[in-house]
């Protein structure tokens, strides 16, 4: 299955429904986003950059949108670990959240404004923003009574995303007394690079992972001004979904982030990452390189521009070139120009550079599931790993082989394979992001390791289509649960997924996912959530698989369960699958299994191979490996 960009439904979903119910509805006012913000002077904040001001949000809170964090990474700065920000002498009006990083358009957790493919965003774009309860400038906490302070990464894939309205931290903070904290990071090429000639001589400087740093200076922000807001820098929960779920786990991972934070959530996230070797290499070396690895992209650029005719004569040129000439080029490109040599074709609307690069400097050569497995080799603090049941619906609902669409109706041809296909590609997406995990920290991990499940699948049935079954618990439905708006792109989309005969069930699982969060954030272990009241969230122990599943009453509620999954379970139910042709097992096995991964002969590589044997399977396979 063809993974496009992880994170939301946003404008797409309006694609689905377009001469139904956005016909049918009355015309959406205007974004709450995209109202004019008012600065409340009892929010004025005196940061080590400078005064901030804000204004009062819902649920009373405060919100400061778009502080600087990092200098911009622009010119001799591009690819450079990030820079401290300047300061300022004025106050900051702190009102508008900041530019997005560069990135492609796109309505799936981007930036939907432009065309799907148009080249937004600036390289300017190291901001980030802070909620948190209303008080007046002599009444913030300080000492002990200050706030768990929660900071959110967005997802995207790493290549899109941006800290913007739908990752609004207005109700976490006011209802549960946390400091909710939403970065943008390098994305990209310009978030993960890794040619010997961009990267200097000093241990940081010498990093591919540029959007790491990012987060990373955005933590040590954290550390130097959080307590102008009410937040204790000594008790920070990182949190993400998808890409920020992944970047999580890289923070868990880097020994630069080690005592920056000291609680992790993962939504749907991935221990995914590539050797310096792939991120670097020509594709014909004896350690291959990707395909858009940095030495790829330079040859790429010196056909686009014409300096050379082809690919042989590319490589002669840029081999009698000196680091520094090559260095100069690469950051003499335009974003436009950058961007260009990524794309198989012009007007693609998507690219897939190597990123997450165990470079050996901010992470670890070792694969991050093996480094799990060494006690001591990683922070050691207490985490929640989590997935969504139908992780894959929201992928497999845009393919025209499984859904058609008709004047906005869509169907899916076949029930009973789209069901089939989800089931597998979700269960073997909870086996490698919080099963397989899980087993290992469990063995390893002081701390407490938790494990969550988010079956909510209510949404309504619109002009016959029954999105609970198109979509159901999809990826990226978590996240307004999380946040308690309930917003997915503007207000018509919101009430086609989430109506009001569903909205006491819907509301109470959001209630106990906040609880969950913000209990985790002040203790370490969610407990029964903050109020107390909820079901017993027990930990994941070396002995036994336990994990929380979200839903409503009428479908079980809030309940734990013994189900773990394993890459060896997703194989086994496939093999014994019945109905599938020797040509259709064989194409699904590859789907599941022939991408790159990070898995060890413990994950069951060798009977993955066998089976691939077995089925008699075309060649082509190059691994028996996820394909996270």
């Amino acid at each position: 299955m063809r993974r496009w960009p992880a994170g939301l439904l946003l404008g797409l979903l309006g694609l689905a429904l377009l001469v139904g119910v956005l016909l049918t509805s009355e015309p959406p006012p205007e974004p709450e986003n995209a109202s004019l913000k008012i600065a409340d002077v009892a929010s004025e904040r005196l940061t080590t950059q400078g005064s901030v001001v804000g204004f009062a949000g819902p649920a009373q809170s405060h919100a400061w949108l778009g502080i600087p964090y990092a200098a911009a990474p622009v010119g001799e700065a591009r690819w450079r670990a990030p820079q401290r920000a300047e300061p300022w002498t004025d106050t900051l009006d702190a009102l508008a959240y900041g530019s997005p990083c560069v990135q492609l358009a796109s309505p799936m957790g981007g930036v939907a404004t432009a065309p799907p493919g148009t080249l937004v965003g600036s390289e300017d774009c190291l901001a980030l923003n802070v909620w948190a309860p209303r008080f007046d400038a002599s009444e913030v906490p300080s000492g002990d009574e200050r706030l768990p302070v929660m900071l959110w990464i967005h997802g995207g894939a790493n290549t899109i995303g941006t800290a913007d309205a739908f990752y609004e931290g207005a109700l976490l903070a006011g209802r549960h007394d946390v400091v909710v904290v939403s970065v943008n990071y390098r994305l990209g090429p310009l978030g993960w690079f890794a040619h010997p000639a961009v990267l200097g001589p000093e241990p940081q400087e010498a990093s591919a992972n540029f959007g790491t740093l990012d987060l990373i200076e955005a933590l040590r922000w954290v550390r130097e001004n959080i307590e102008f807001f009410g937040g204790d820098p000594g008790n920070v929960t990182v949190f993400g979904e998808s890409a920020g779920g992944q970047n999580t786990i890289s923070l868990i991972a880097s020994p630069a982030a080690a005592g920056l934070f000291h609680r992790a959530i993962v939504q749907s996230g991935s221990l995914a990452s590539v050797s310096l070797a792939e991120a670097v290499n020509y594709v014909d070396e004896d350690s291959p390189g990707d395909a858009f690895s940095a030495n790829e992209l330079v040859l790429r650029l010196l056909i686009q521009d014409g300096t050379a005719s082809g690919r042989e004569s590319a490589k002669f040129f840029a081999e009698g070139l000196e680091a520094a000439e090559i260095a100069s080029y690469l950051r003499r490109q335009s974003p436009e120009e950058l961007y260009a040599g990524y794309r198989l074709e012009g007007s693609a609307a998507r690219i897939d550079p190597p990123r997450v690069i165990r470079d050996g400097v901010v992470l670890p050569e070792t694969p991050v599931i093996d480094l799990f497995a060494e006690p001591g080799a990683y922070s050691d603090v207490p985490i929640i790993l989590g997935s969504n049941r139908d992780e894959a619906k929201l992928f497999l609902f845009q393919n025209p082989e499984q859904v058609s669409s008709n004047l906005g109706m869509m169907r899916i041809k076949d029930e009973t394979r789209y069901n089939l296909i989800a089931r597998l590609h979700s269960d073997l997406w909870k086996a490698r992001g919080v099963d397989e995990p899980a087993r290992v920290l469990a063995q390893t991990s002081s701390s407490g390791v938790y494990a969550y499940r988010f079956d909510w699948d209510e949404e309504p049935v619109r002009l016959g289509t029954d999105f609970g079954v198109l979509l159901g618990a999809a990826h990226g439905m978590e996240i307004p649960f999380v946040f308690g708006h309930f917003r997915f792109g503007d207000e018509t989309m919101s009430e086609a997924l989430f109506d009001e005969e569903g909205g006491p069930g819907r509301r109470r699982v959001s209630d106990a996912m906040m609880s969950y969060w913000a209990e985790f954030a002040y203790s370490g272990d969610p407990g029964r959530g903050r109020g107390g009241e909820l079901p017993l969230w027990s930990a994941w122990s070396s002995g036994e698989a336990r994990f929380l599943i979200f839903d409503t009453l009428q479908d079980g509620g809030i309940r734990m369960s013994l189900e773990a999954v394993s890459g060896e379970h997703v194989l086994s139910g496939l093999m014994s699958e019945p109905g599938l042709s020797d040509a259709e097992r064989c194409g699904l096995f590859k789907d599941l299994f022939g991408g790159p991964g990070e898995w060890n002969a413990e994950t069951g590589a060798e009977s993955y191979a066998q089976s691939h044997a077995d089925l008699g399977c075309e060649s082509g396979l190059e691994s028996a490996n996820g394909s996270e």
